[in-house]
């Protein structure tokens, strides 16, 4: 007879292995936000975010719907860190105010660099190696009011050459990894322990 070794836990968040994103929408003002999320997923050419319902990118995205999804790779965490305590809020939301701080230029506190982009007027993360162009096409309140689900239609796609399997269109899972925010701790991919039938390109070892 099997013994059950699992606990009932509860834990105070539930980030178990989600990708990070740096999002940049306009700001009312013309500038540009610059805001980490670990809460995204991606369905056909939709991307869903995460978002609280509190945050200026919220706000953003209500008013003006264009926004860069620019993938975090590993190499990136202490740059992504940097940006979490700071808000393009002013003033700072009173929930905030124990934890986060205003920052005017987001860029220059992350040492990232902007990129312009082709369809959308907020720019790209340059060091990031999969930039999505995006548009905010629905805002779905969740969590009794804590947050939205963001629905984003994505318009273009940019990846690195280095990342891009030669003569394809698609990313090479062996070369990019996103970064992973694992229960508030950052992590890398570690190595591929197999792949889905339906993965392309089609693997050398099924066309032998």
């Amino acid at each position: 007879m099997s013994t059950d070794t699992h606990r009932v836990i509860n834990p105070s968040i539930l980030y178990f292995g989600t990708p990070v994103a740096l999002l940049t929408p306009e700001n009312e003002d013309g500038t540009f936000n610059l805001a980490p999320i670990s809460s995204a997923w991606a369905l056909g050419q939709n991307v869903v975010l995460g978002l609280g319902s509190e945050s200026q990118t919220v706000r953003n995205l209500a008013e003006r719907p264009d926004v860069v999804i620019s993938v975090a790779s590993p190499e990136l965490w202490e740059r992504v860190e940097r940006l979490a305590p700071l808000t393009g809020a002013d003033p700072v939301p009173e929930s905030k105010r124990a934890v986060y701080r205003f920052a005017p230029d987001k860029f220059a506190a992350a040492g990232l660099t902007p990129q312009p982009s082709d369809l959308v007027r907020p720019p790209r993360v340059a060091e990031s190696s999969l930039q999505l162009e995006a548009r905010a096409v629905a805002l779905t309140p969740g969590g009794r009011g804590s947050f939205l689900a963001v629905e984003c239609a994505v318009l273009r796609v940019h990846a690195h050459e280095r990342i891009v399997v030669p003569g394809t269109h698609h990313v090479d899972p062996g070369v990019w990894s996103p970064l992973i925010y694992n229960f508030r701790h950052y992590h890398g991919l570690a190595a591929e322990v197999g792949h889905g039938f339906r993965s392309e390109p089609p693997r050398l070892e099924s066309l032998a």
